[in-house]
C-alpha cells in the first residue's frame, strides 16, 4: 500500500514537473531560434520583458520613492503647523439635528499669528457655537489657516497607499502601452500572413485541381 502510495505521488510529482516544463517552453519560444519565428515575435518577447522589468522593478523603485516623499512631506506639515486658540467672530450656524456633533460649518474667526499679529478667517467649527467662544484652530509657520496635519500613524498609512498607488500607476501605464504595441505588431502579423496567404493560396489550388 505505502509503495503503490509513493509511486502514486512520484508519478503526480513527474507529471506536474514535465507540464511546468511544456509550458515554459511555450512561454519561451520566441527567445529559441524557430524557422517560424519572425521579427515581430522578438520584438514582441523584448516588449514582454521590458514591461515585467517596468512593473517589477520599476514599480517598486516608484512606490518607495513615493511613499518616502509622501512621509517626508507629512513629516514637514506636522513640524510646520501648529494648534492655536482663536475666538469665534460669529456664531456658528445652529444644526437641523438635536444633536450637534460631528457637524462643523464655515465660521469667521480671530486668531493670533506667530509674529503677533491679529488675523482673522474662516474655518471649519462645530455648529452651535455662539460669538466670543473659544475653538483650537491650525496655522502655518505664516499664521495662516490650514487643516490639523495627519498624526504619525496616520502619515505612514497614508504614504503607504501613496507608494501603492504609484506602482500601481506605473504598472497600468506599461501593461497599457504593451498592449498597444504588442496590438500593433498583431496587425502587422496578420497582414504578412494576408500577403503570403496570396502567394501561396493559388499554387495550393493548383495542386487540388
Amino acid at each position: 500500500m505505502s509503495t503503490n502510495g509513493a509511486n502514486g505521488r512520484n508519478t503526480r510529482g513527474g507529471d506536474s514537473a514535465r507540464k511546468a516544463t511544456r509550458h515554459a517552453r511555450r512561454r519561451l519560444w520566441r527567445w529559441r531560434h524557430n524557422p517560424l519565428r519572425r521579427r515581430e515575435d522578438v520584438v514582441e518577447a523584448w516588449i514582454v520583458l521590458v514591461t515585467w522589468l517596468v512593473v517589477v522593478v520599476g514599480g517598486a523603485i516608484a512606490g518607495t520613492l513615493t511613499a518616502l516623499a509622501a512621509d517626508r512631506e507629512f513629516a514637514w506639515q506636522r513640524a510646520d503647523r501648529q494648534p492655536v486658540r482663536a475666538v469665534l467672530a460669529d456664531d456658528s450656524p445652529r444644526s437641523s439635528s438635536n444633536d450637534g456633533n460631528g457637524y462643523r460649518e464655515p465660521v469667521k474667526v480671530r486668531w493670533t499669528a506667530p509674529d503677533g499679529t491679529t488675523r482673522t478667517g474662516r474655518t471649519l467649527v462645530a455648529t452651535g457655537l455662539d460669538a466670543g467662544a473659544s475653538v483650537t484652530v491650525w496655522q502655518n509657520g505664516r499664521g495662516a489657516l490650514t487643516t490639523e496635519p495627519p498624526g504619525p500613524t496616520e502619515a505612514r498609512v497614508e504614504a503607504a497607499l501613496f507608494g501603492v498607488s504609484a506602482a500601481l500607476a506605473l504598472a497600468g501605464l506599461a501593461c497599457g502601452t504593451s498592449a498597444l504595441a504588442r496590438w500593433r505588431l498583431d496587425r502587422r502579423r496578420y497582414d504578412q500572413w494576408g500577403a503570403e496567404w496570396d502567394l501561396i493560396g493559388p499554387r495550393w489550388d493548383q495542386k487540388t485541381g
